[in-house]
């Protein structure tokens, strides 16, 4: 069953947009602005926060940015606006990181600015390897001048704890925690699913003891076991982490670990670029193509 399910992921491409849309409805808000706000109130109402992200990277022009940037700006105002718990993730390509980097700083500073203005927090999400450096030098830089900015450290890959150690010393490590999900080469990136959890957790380790901010970001029930023990250990109070998970996905447990107490944010994606996301989806998960299908055939 496992190669019929990554056979169907390798022939994505010959699917039809509407076949995907099956699996992606359930993991992405919608397409508009609207879309997403009314998801994160249906959030809310569950008692979880969210963090909103407008889909979309590695544009290949300023202007592509521009509109990036505006619709960020109009987000943070939809929040405000409608006093909803979320805050904003954005990816740096989207802004432009890989044409002119000054001028992304400039996009997410100013959109830190007016997530500041409103009392909202925005996070700069991780992309693959080779934006790294970038995303944490405008993450710093960003950092030692607002507190209302975050980034996202990926466990899979090596340099994570060199990283994670690094900001901790710097007093700057309001940091997301995930596993990672972009093809990187075993030279920089762990592939055993073992050495990925246990890294994890390490990282997870040292931020509590530091006294930093973590988002546990997972659905993996081993690290969120393990991360339960550690917050139990230190006696750590719910205000001084959170955990995080991908809209559509582990519910139950969600609504577990909600009902504990702890904090629980979950990322509500939208946008007219939920293509691209979803192909990612289903190829860091390939059984739930397999699981579409099933249910093609149980409802025909």
């Amino acid at each position: 069953m496992r190669a019929f399910n990554r056979m169907l992921v390798a022939f994505m491409p010959v699917f039809p947009k509407s076949f995907i849309w099956l699996f992606s409805k359930r993991y992405i808000a919608g397409v508009t602005l609207g879309d997403g706000v009314h998801t994160v109130k249906l959030m809310n109402q569950i008692r979880c926060s969210a963090t909103m992200d407008l889909l979309g990277e590695d544009i290949e022009s300023l202007s592509s940015a521009e509109q990036t940037y505006n619709e960020c700006i109009r987000i943070l105002e939809a929040v405000h606006k409608s006093s909803l718990d979320s805050n904003l993730s954005v990816k740096l390509t989207a802004l432009g990181l890989k044409i002119d980097k000054e001028a992304c700083y400039s996009y997410v500073e100013n959109i830190v600015k007016k997530a500041d203005s409103f009392g909202n927090f925005v996070r700069l999400d991780m992309e693959d390897s080779s934006c790294t450096d970038d995303t944490l030098d405008i993450y710093r830089r960003l950092r030692h001048r607002y507190t209302n900015v975050g980034t996202v450290i990926q466990a899979y890959l090596k340099r994570s704890h060199s990283d994670v150690r690094e900001l901790i010393n710097e007093n700057i490590a309001n940091l997301r925690l995930c596993k990672g999900i972009y093809d990187e080469p075993e030279t920089i990136a762990f592939k055993d699913r073992t050495q990925i959890q246990e890294q994890f957790v390490k990282l997870i380790d040292m931020m509590l003891k530091s006294g930093s901010y973590p988002g546990i970001a997972t659905h993996d029930p081993v690290i969120i076991d393990e991360s339960l023990k550690l917050l139990s250990s230190y006696d750590i109070k719910p205000s001084s982490y959170e955990f995080q998970m991908l809209l559509g996905v582990a519910e139950k447990r969600r609504k577990k670990l909600r009902d504990q107490g702890h904090n629980l944010r979950v990322y509500v994606p939208y946008g007219e670029n939920w293509y691209a996301y979803s192909r990612r989806r289903l190829k860091e998960n390939p059984q739930l193509a397999g699981h579409i299908v099933k249910n093609l055939f149980i409802r025909a």
